[in-house]
């Protein structure tokens, strides 16, 4: 007699992903389907046909109790997966990345950026973000060309170039232009992207692809696994709702110690959202505690922030 899992996984067998998948995705799971030279395959790869069965079915919400038991059972693997990864690593090893979809494969932000991640992946870091384009996707560009010169950042970022934004037609082939030109075999990252909003395409130079139907789960673990401190980039809503998530995580040691918070963009976050002077204004009058704030613009200091705080005993 077949078990309840096998009996379950069966019943919701007629969708275009597992309800209990084998493992984390990766660029060549998520992408399956996708060829470069072959336009008619560019809307039709397993990551977009489960966007689309997602929109179909009920953005955020399902519609039907079996669409909707098939999403629970399918982050909870995912979840789970994602939890036996980062097991094997020091918690405070790993770093996020926080910032805006928007920022283009060819500004300063975006080159800033994938050298940070280089450099700390280099220094022993795990690299984590939301997955996304823009600043998240530097984060893994970065940790790709971990191991490689300095130089190869500039490399990468010419053949990026040809498509600066994730709405540019050539944005995921130029991608894997950069896959084929610099393979990684000895440093690791992971991403953990949502279908909510899979209008952005997940950034395919993560090691490891956590995706998930749910975004509050998904928020919720890039901040909590974060242990080894948060890096804060120019960004727009979503940004600031990480940044007061964070805090209170922080604020009432929620995971036993707090992390550092650091603000990338003097400018940005003393002027144009000044969300910086807000918190270390609130920290100075006691009403947060136990926040370590950096507002820097210098990429070596916010490594040594970094390396210092995972290196505390």
């Amino acid at each position: 007699m077949k078990n309840l899992i096998e009996h379950i996984r069966e019943a919701l067998s007629n969708r275009p992903y597992s309800c209990t998948p084998a493992g984390l995705y990766t660029a060549e799971t998520l992408y399956a389907g996708f060829k470069a030279d072959d336009a008619s395959t560019h809307s039709t790869y397993f990551d977009i046909q489960v966007y689309d069965h997602y929109i179909n079915t009920g953005k955020g919400r399902a519609e039907e109790e079996e669409e909707a038991l098939a999403r629970v059972l399918h982050d909870h693997s995912v979840y789970q997966y994602l939890c036996d990864f980062l097991d094997k690593y020091d918690k405070r090893k790993v770093v996020g990345i926080m910032g805006g979809h928007g920022i283009l494969r060819t500004s300063k932000d975006y080159r800033e950026v994938t050298l940070l991640a280089k450099h700390l992946t280099e220094s022993g870091s795990l690299m984590i973000s939301g997955g996304g384009p823009g600043a998240m996707e530097a984060t893994h560009l970065g940790a790709l060309l971990a191991g490689y010169p300095d130089s190869a950042v500039d490399e990468a970022i010419e053949i990026l170039s040809e498509a600066p934004g994730f709405k540019d037609e050539k944005w995921l082939a130029t991608a894997f232009k950069v896959i084929e030109r610099f393979p990684q075999s000895q440093y690791q990252s992971i991403s953990i992207p949502t279908w909510l909003y899979g209008h952005e395409p997940s950034t395919p130079f993560a090691t490891y692809i956590a995706k998930l139907f749910d975004n509050s789960i998904r928020e919720d673990a890039i901040l909590t696994f974060a242990y080894g401190g948060i890096v804060y980039t120019p960004g727009s809503a979503g940004t600031t709702q990480e940044i007061f998530q964070e805090i209170t995580q922080n604020h009432y040691l929620s995971y036993g110690f707090s992390s550092p918070m650091i603000f990338m963009g003097k400018d940005f976050w003393t002027n144009e959202m000044p969300m910086y002077t807000l918190l270390d204004s609130l920290v100075q009058r006691g009403k947060y505690k136990n926040l370590l704030l950096t507002l820097s613009d210098d990429i070596s200091e916010i490594e040594r922030v970094l390396v210092d705080f995972r290196n505390q005993e």
